[in-house]
């Protein structure tokens, strides 16, 4: 998985160069400073009004050039700030990296929501959220491989481990369900990590290579009754 080298660089010195306090004031990308800075109306909305633009351009350009692209010079230039004004909000390059994953692990959580059908067998929930699952590792790439960055999740910032709970808490209890008399936590784990790495392997272009097709659906298929046993005809 990509290794952060920029994450390294901006926790030792900050933005990436020498570290200007005027920065995090106000001052523009230009360098200018006062009323009708790119950073700003000095009123209560600034603070918050410049986090989640900081945050928006962040999943903007993961979505357009993937997330090696996610320098933290570069989210604030395109925000219209200065290199050094997100360490208001956020002191590290790991901060927003973490806070730009947040955004991702809640939009998939609502993309399983409104697909998800409390009426439904547990066997096609399940199916359900494999299938959103793979759907949005396939479609927000980006996003995605940011989402589960080795550097991001084990730094523990802004309690990015956790936000995937929800998410495996559903999966876990629909897996009890299915099968009462295992282990629904080892059950659910496993079942994830089989979708994980089909997600991997199609985007890697293996998974075309080995088996002829990029179609993630035979797979997903085999996985299910791998671990939840063969469907029945009410599952």
């Amino acid at each position: 998985m990509h290794k952060d080298h920029e994450g390294d660089e901006e926790r030792g010195r900050g933005d990436g160069g020498p570290r200007d306090d005027r920065a995090g004031d106000g001052e523009t990308a230009g360098g200018q400073r006062g009323g009708g800075t790119d950073d700003g109306p000095r009123d209560g909305r600034e603070d918050g009004g410049l986090r989640g633009r900081l945050v928006r351009v962040g999943v903007e350009l993961v979505d357009a050039e993937g997330a090696q692209a996610l320098s933290l010079r570069e989210i604030a230039r395109r925000a219209g700030v200065s290199h050094g004004a997100p360490r208001r909000h956020f002191p590290t390059h790991l901060d927003l990296l973490s806070a730009i994953a947040r955004q991702g692990f809640a939009e998939l959580a609502a993309r399983v929501a409104a697909e998800d059908r409390e009426n439904a067998g547990p066997r096609e929930r399940i199916t359900l959220l494999a299938r959103v699952y793979l759907d949005y590792a396939g479609s927000r790439r980006g996003m995605y491989e940011l989402m589960f960055r080795h550097d991001l999740l084990e730094s523990g910032r802004l309690g990015l481990r956790e936000t995937s709970l929800p998410l495996f808490a559903r999966l876990t209890e629909l897996v009890a369900r299915v099968r009462p008399g295992a282990d629904p936590v080892v059950v659910a784990g496993a079942l994830w990590a089989n979708l994980h790495g089909i997600a991997q392997l199609r985007h890697w272009g293996s998974l075309r290579l080995a088996t002829g097709s990029a179609d993630p659906a035979p797979l997903l298929a085999a996985a299910l009754d791998a671990h939840l046993g063969p469907a029945g005809p009410t599952a």
